[in-house]
């Protein structure tokens, strides 16, 4: 199995267009809880076919509100073939760990079977796939998602397996609050717009882990390190949280 950290730096490289497409559920799709804002789907447009120069690149955000793994793969056409993607990212597991709100509960085996099939589908259409692990959960708010953890591992190992680039946006979220002050109760509340989607500060997080994971690095980058100051605000977010 070829390198697609290095499969992916020959490709940018080599000045060709590149199309990107980022699916998942409704952190991807990035609407209501950024609040006017942008999310990190906008943010990585920017970077690439501003700061980076790659205007004949497409970023095509598909993703959609709600949606799960399975979800993904049975529209996987319209979600991902049908766009010839070059590369292709997928951020999911906050709907699919739930426990309440699908009945029967899907197990964590599931989906990691459905994560692997979608990394493999992506590998068959000559695209480089790049998880995401999903960003944790305020349990006190939403305690059907108390296995959220789960389903990030699942990912990981998935990853893992499948010699997938890997995004670990749930560890970021976790390492966040460490160091912030008292009353944090370990929850990165700056990053957060209600119990699991991520506000815009949040999303700024997304993307910078995103741009790290993929490489895309910009000397001077105005993105970077505007993103970069709106993270550190909100280290420091306001008490109680609102």
């Amino acid at each position: 199995m070829s390198d697609d950290r290095s499969v992916l730096r020959g490709l940018l490289a080599s000045g060709a267009p590149v199309t990107w497409v980022l699916t998942g559920d409704s952190i991807t799709h990035g609407l209501i809880h950024t609040r006017g804002a942008r999310n990190y789907v906008d943010h990585l447009h920017e970077l690439i076919r501003g700061d980076l120069g790659r205007v004949q690149d497409a970023v095509i955000n598909t993703a959609v509100t709600g949606w799960r793994a399975d979800l993904i793969l049975d529209d996987f056409e319209r979600r991902v073939a049908v766009w010839r993607p070059d590369v292709v990212t997928l951020m999911i597991g906050t709907n699919d760990c739930t426990t309440e709100w699908l009945d029967p509960p899907i197990e964590v085996a599931a989906f990691a079977a459905s994560i692997t099939e979608f990394a493999r589908r992506v590998r068959a259409l000559g695209a480089i796939p790049v998880l995401q692990t999903p960003p944790t959960v305020d349990l006190l708010h939403a305690p059907d998602r108390a296995r959220i953890g789960e389903f990030a591992q699942a990912i990981r190992d998935a990853a893992e397996r499948e010699g997938v680039i890997l995004v670990d946006q749930h560890a970021r979220f976790e390492e966040f609050s460490v160091g912030t002050g008292p009353g944090n109760e370990r929850m990165p509340w700056g990053l957060l717009d209600d119990a699991f989607h991520p506000g815009a500060a949040g999303h700024a997080l997304l993307a910078l882990g995103l741009a790290e994971g993929l490489g895309l690095d910009a000397p001077g980058s105005r993105v970077l390190t505007a993103l970069s100051a709106q993270v550190a605000v909100a280290r420091h977010p306001s008490w109680p949280p609102h």
